[in-house]
């Protein structure tokens, strides 16, 4: 019965809205899967340490409850500010006839 449960459970996790999850591959963010190749490819010290490098720094922005594209957003701010200027009028783009 509990095997059934176990099945019944992980059927419901298969849903359209779960597209939305950042990908894993085992435990690693699936983006830090080009370092993981680089580390299989190329195994030296130096990429390894890229490796868990970028790999921690993902946890630590799973931590704070980001993901990679938000704080690539967040970081934005942080640079530009939170008020971004609107276009001045010379950079609008003009009416014109469709003919």
């Amino acid at each position: 019965m509990a095997k059934e449960e176990a099945e019944v459970v992980l059927v419901q996790t298969w849903h359209w809205r779960n597209s939305q999850k950042t990908p894993r591959f085992w435990r690693f963010d699936a983006r830090a899967g080009l370092v993981l190749l680089l580390v299989v490819l190329f195994p030296r010290k130096w990429t390894i340490a890229v490796f868990l490098l970028v790999n921690i720094t993902f946890w630590l922005l799973e931590r704070k409850g980001l993901t990679f594209t938000a704080a690539l957003r967040a970081m934005r701010v942080w640079l530009i500010g939170p008020k971004r200027p609107a276009y001045f009028w010379t950079d609008r783009r003009k009416l014109g006839d469709t003919e």
